[in-house]
């Protein structure tokens, strides 16, 4: 296998196998939403998108944030935190971030499009091998790299799968610990920024918590995310 990483500014129009990564939160909420039994997730880019949506499927639930902030009319928070408190089985979300979805739709002319946290990573890794070949290019969207210098949680996820899918057996401490060094993280370390919280990045970073990788395809022009087991 081939890989490159790319940030969100770069992942438009991408071919072959791609991986966006989230871990603080996106694809980390989104797989406690799995987790809890929600079926699907529609991933969209503007609030007003997906308020759009909620009036086609007013079942629907909205999720997300904007710069990390509760979306005043979701019906919740981009949080694995705030997901664990919910009833969700057999709930369809609609989920909106700042960095994550934003990844998504972009990429969405890949041949293969998965959601990627560390939650799920050997997931990831195995449901690639399975489904690419091996001479497979795969990118990894690293969403949160920004001009201030955020992004290395992302990285060290694309870095820990890339890895894996090598062949290695690498030691995920320094990859985790590379989670709480981030800037991505200061905030929700810090207790006077109530609204971000320490337990979110306690969630995000425990490793393969789950048995499922989460792809991305197109269903009746929407963007529909799914548990995959590999």
């Amino acid at each position: 296998m081939n890989f490159e990483h790319v940030s969100l500014a770069e992942c438009n129009n991408l071919t072959g196998t791609v991986v966006v990564i989230d871990v603080l939160r996106a694809f980390s909420t989104a797989a406690y939403a799995f987790a809890a039994g929600v079926e699907r997730i529609l991933p969209v880019s503007s609030i007003e998108e997906a308020f759009a949506l909620k009036e086609q499927h007013p079942s629907a639930l909205l999720v997300g944030e904007v710069r990390g902030l509760p979306i005043p009319g979701f019906d919740f928070n981009n949080s694995p935190t705030v997901i664990l408190k919910q009833h969700l089985a057999g709930k369809q979300l609609i989920q909106r971030t700042t960095a994550g979805t934003q990844g998504v739709v972009r990429s969405q002319t890949a041949d293969l499009l998965l959601a990627g946290s560390f939650c799920c990573a050997a997931a990831t890794a195995r449901y690639i091998r399975k489904h690419a070949g091996q001479d497979a290019l795969v990118t990894f969207v690293v969403t949160g790299e920004f001009e201030d210098g955020s992004g290395d949680e992302d990285a060290a996820c694309a870095d820990y799968i890339q890895s894996l899918l090598k062949g290695g057996t690498p030691d995920p401490g320094p990859y985790l610990q590379r989670v709480w060094a981030s800037l991505a993280a200061e905030k929700f370390l810090d207790e006077r920024v109530p609204e971000f919280l320490k337990s979110d990045v306690d969630y995000c970073t425990v490793l393969d918590r789950f048995d499922f990788a989460m792809r991305v395809e197109k269903q009746d022009g929407l963007l529909v995310m799914k548990p995959v087991v590999p």
